[in-house]
């Protein structure tokens, strides 16, 4: 398996020329690098102006190994190369390194970066990239790939104290200012240039000393650290460390790669940095399965609309009266303390009253409340905060807390939670647990996992004897602060939280609505305006727009939820027909469309007769769309007609040996997509391309009824190709 390494940008507060200098001293060999014993130039080149310069060397390093290893390996050093091409006009460094040992066996690639700060000229970046590619390494494979990933973890925690030791001996010496480069003068008695000098100076220095480079270093350049990355996308090590927590190199790598990738995937609207981390957490910093556990979460918070949740939300009045939680101050730490009093609590009241959906929107909203208060509370203190506590009081907990459909509802909302909001909870201090409290554990504890349920403390109130236990050393008081444990706990504060107590009746939901809620289904789905579809082997889904509207403009926007599809849009100039495609007459794998939504709206077919630029035309272009990527766009109508929205699934292989069209007309295996598709009046959008863009967009009736959501779908992504003029068989604008 590939490891690969990115690292955050390291940002010198030092001059560029000052740090080259400081760098320098690093050869032939270095005091505070052991591992380096020997470097020797292989070559080097300087152009004519002295702006480039380049740098071949080989080292001998003396790698720690198990001695059985050593002998397997037969040699007492390791040989890598590093090659240098400084710029001094463009003041920067590239370093590209690789291994020349056992390259049979190991490949190891390394590419870094020195490069003017954009924001301060004084100031200089450091970024790496690397690869370790580990073939066959004399069946010792697993301790190779720990030992390399140790050496370098090493290796990248001592290079900043490195660098600011020399930095350190240079002030020492007097030297704190280095003067950049400039461009020499010309001399006066300067001989005439013949043409050939003039062609060969037409060629970037630069570029002429960088085709020495390797190939591995290239390759990893491509496939690495990009140098033209969006600057948003990049995280900075000291923003790390003050504002995310300290992290081991491995650690800050994979937080890089999954930060880059998200930004990909959404196009620019990925999640926050904390939540980034959170997730990777979750998934012991393994890339890939955050990705996925990530992506799932985003398209769950877009189907449920729990980003709206902490503006939308009104809380009930039986939640207000008689829900004994509520947010109270915070621990030592600075982190937010929420308490619940579940043994005061009507569980069966409060469920009957407000149902399941109601109880899982309510603790979603405690949820996404406990995320704003740890935010706040981080930039407050100025240090990275991203978990709050709980304190769950369980005295009065008895057998009526274990109704079925209460017990159904909470582990219904733990599962929720768990695939949605990990690494959010700091700690559960659970207080007076009575008897009965193992029955309920017992159930709740298989869903949760092993890394949460260590959070899990477990506290009397009394020590036996009538003293506070809360009060005493080994208590709460070693997480809360005395003056903030709540006097139904000993304490001296008042909280303001419910007190719980039964439910009046009158706030009961009838029987037909309280059944309806606890029948099966995806109840926080009923007011969702997405739709989702799977496409198996041989089907396409498509929506049709019968549009009599001309100028009007088609959005949509949809998730990649699993494998890879291609969409595109398509018109035809008669209107098509709504038709419900039976399972008996569905076309074969060979036909054009075959759908599995059970909207009769959905569905449309166009014959196999049917040829491109007489019966429909390709407004879109097919474009590939991956797994968990998330898609936006529009089109301006010029046309009255039925529109076509177009998704099948994109087998790599057969696109590889047939053309885009046939992989749109043979789809291949399952995916799944959830989408949302809207149609605005021409006369609210009036030709203006200012109202397409306007974040304050009111016209979409989607946008009416959730609070203009839906203009994500018109402002964030519009499409290259907004009017149909011509198409590819020259149909002119009627």
């Amino acid at each position: 398996m590939v490891q690969k390494y990115q690292s955050p940008v390291r940002v010198y507060k030092y001059p560029f020329e000052l740090l080259m200098m400081a760098y320098e001293m690093r050869f032939p060999t270095c005091d505070m690098i052991p591992i380096i014993k020997e470097t020797e130039i292989i070559e080097e080149n300087l152009c004519p102006d002295g702006a480039v310069h380049m740098v071949d060397r080989r080292a001998k390093l003396n790698v720690e190994v198990p001695y059985l290893l050593k002998k397997f390996m037969g040699v007492e050093y390791l040989l890598f190369r590093q090659r240098n091409t400084k710029d001094n006009r463009a003041r920067t460094l590239r370093i590209e390194a690789w291994n020349e040992s056992f390259e049979s066996r190991v490949e190891i690639n390394e590419y870094c970066v020195y490069s003017v700060h954009p924001e301060n000229p004084d100031w200089t970046c450091f970024e790496q990239s690397a690869e370790l590619d580990i073939k066959n390494f004399f069946g010792f494979e697993g301790t190779a790939e720990k030992i390399a990933i140790r050496e370098y973890s090493k290796s990248i925690e001592k290079s900043k104290d490195i660098m600011e030791h020399f930095i350190k001996m240079l002030a020492e010496q007097g030297i704190s200012e280095v003067p950049p480069w400039t461009e020499p003068e010309k001399s006066i008695n300067q001989v005439p240039e013949t043409s050939q000098e003039v062609q060969e100076k037409a060629v970037d220095p630069t570029e002429k000393l960088r085709r020495k480079s390797s190939a591995k270093g290239r390759d990893l350049l491509e496939t690495g650290l990009n140098e033209n990355q969006d600057p948003v996308t990049k995280l900075e090590q000291d923003y790390i460390q003050m504002f995310l927590g300290k992290l081991e190199p491995m650690q800050e790598s994979r937080l890089v790669q999954l930060k880059q990738c998200m930004a990909e995937l959404q196009k620019g609207k990925a999640p926050s940095d904390p939540v980034v981390l959170r997730f990777l957490r979750a998934r012991n910093f393994d890339v890939e399965k955050a990705r996925e556990m990530l992506s799932a979460s985003l398209i769950w918070r877009k189907q449920h609309g729990v980003d709206k949740i902490l503006s939308e939300y009104q809380v009930p009045a039986v939640v207000r009266n008689y829900f004994p939680g509520g947010w109270f101050h915070y621990d030592k730490d600075g982190r937010p303390v929420f308490h619940l009093r579940l043994g005061q609590m009507d569980v069966k009241g409060i469920v009957r009253s407000i149902g399941e959906e109601g109880l899982t929107k309510l603790c979603l909203h405690i949820c996404e409340e406990g995320l704003r208060l740890s935010e706040e509370s981080s930039h407050a203190l100025n240090k990275p905060i991203s978990t709050w506590n709980m304190i769950l009081d369980l005295e009065g907990l008895n057998m009526r807390h274990l109704w079925r459909p209460g017990v159904k509802a909470l582990l219904h909302i733990i599962e929720i939670c768990e695939a949605n909001y990990p690494e959010t909870l700091g700690r559960v201090l659970i207080i007076r647990a009575p008897r009965v409290f193992p029955i309920l554990w017992t159930l709740v504890c298989p869903l949760i996992d092993e890394t949460s349920r260590s959070k899990f403390l477990f506290y009397a109130v009394s020590d036996g004897r009538g003293e506070n236990f809360a009060l005493h050393p080994g208590g709460l008081r070693d997480y809360i602060p005395e003056e903030h444990i709540p006097d139904w706990l000993g304490g001296t504060a008042n909280t303001g939280i419910p007190e719980g107590g039964l439910v009046p009746k009158s706030f009961y939901m009838s029987p037909q609505e309280f059944e309806k809620d606890q029948s099966p289904g995806p109840h926080l789905l009923d007011n969702s305006c997405y739709h989702s579809i799977s496409l198996h082997k041989g089907q396409a889904h498509e929506v049709l727009i019968q549009n009599t509207d001309k100028g009007s403009v088609i959005t949509w926007d949809f998730d990649v939820m699993r494998h890879d599809v291609v969409f595109s849009v398509f018109r035809t100039k008669n209107p098509l027909l709504n038709k419900k495609l039976s399972s008996a007459n569905q076309p074969s794998s060979a036909a054009f469309n075959m759908c599995v939504n059970t909207d009769p709206e959905q569905f449309t077919s166009i014959g196999r007769g049917w040829k491109e630029g007489t019966d429909y035309f390709r407004v879109e272009a097919p474009i590939v769309c991956h797994d968990g990527e998330s898609i936006q766009g529009s089109h301006v109508t010029q046309y009255v007609g039925s529109y076509i929205l177009h998704w099948s699934y994109f087998d790599k292989i057969v696109a590889g040996n047939q053309d885009m069209w046939d992989t749109i007309t043979h789809p291949q295996h399952k995916a799944k997509v959830m989408f949302y598709y809207e149609v605005l009046n021409s006369l609210d959008y009036k030709g203006s391309m200012t109202s397409l863009q306007s974040s304050q967009s009111g016209f979409s009736t989607i946008s009416k009824a959730s609070n203009q959501h839906s203009t994500s779908g018109v402002s964030s992504c519009i499409s290259g190709n907004l009017s149909e003029t011509t198409t590819r068989n020259g149909e002119q604008e009627s």
